[in-house]
């Protein structure tokens, strides 16, 4: 299964950031790039790839355990940026070290699990918005100048994710990955030593279909989200 490890931003602030990109898609040059969807939506902390089914509860107890050393934190979504000419992506703002310190520990508790890991790199946190469909690239300009003045209202980290990542088979122009959340862990003195509190899994429900706007999306609920 293809699995990472995220922060998922809540409700409002999605709502916030969905409202930011209804214009985006207004400017010229929009219909080019491939947006994903707001359902999807997350920070990446450790990207693991395909990861053997007989690691999960290991890695689930390390997950669980990087999260209770991490406290809770605030962050607010804020501004954006790019990857070249190929992606574009909304940045973060606040206690951004915190996050930093949360992904070294997701991407230790990984490797110390057994499952191989790309060389590990500074972590720069983004949420990807759109990707550049092809050659010749869009000018992403446009979009980086109406999203530097994005500034998302605060909100409380309280748990770590694992999400698997089901890639789109249809072949269909625009189709999604899904995503399907796996566990969270809750962050400091609320977590469990060792282990994710049951309990998030029906709070990671609920979530999911406040994210979507009614629709469910990070499953926990049997219904897929879409995009990564």
């Amino acid at each position: 299964m293809r699995l990472f490890a995220a922060v998922l931003p809540p409700a409002a602030a999605v709502a916030e950031l969905d409202m930011a990109v209804a214009r985006l898609k207004g400017l010229p040059g929009a219909g080019e790039l491939r947006w994903t969807g707001r359902e999807g939506w997350h920070f990446t902390l450790a990207f693991m790839g395909e990861v053997e089914e007989r690691l999960l509860p290991e890695l689930s107890e390390r997950l669980g355990r990087a999260a209770s050393r991490t406290e809770p934190f605030s962050l607010r979504l804020h501004g954006g940026g790019h990857f070249g000419d190929r992606a574009l992506w909304a940045g973060v703002a606040g206690g951004t070290d915190r996050l930093g310190r949360l992904a070294d520990r997701a991407d230790a508790a990984a490797r110390r699990t057994g499952v191989p890991m790309d060389e590990h790199r500074h972590y720069r946190p983004h949420l990807t918005l759109a990707r550049v469909r092809r050659a010749p690239a869009t000018d992403l300009r446009p979009y980086l100048e109406a999203l530097s003045g994005f500034e998302g209202s605060t909100w409380q980290v309280a748990e770590l994710a694992l999400v698997r990542s089901n890639l789109p088979v249809s072949g269909v122009r625009g189709d999604r990955p899904r995503y399907e959340t796996l566990l969270c862990c809750p962050l400091g003195r609320a977590g469990t030593e060792g282990h994710a509190d049951p309990r998030t899994e029906a709070r990671a429900r609920s979530r999911a279909e406040a994210r979507a706007g009614g629709r469910t999306g990070y499953p926990g609920s049997g219904a897929a989200a879409r995009d990564r």
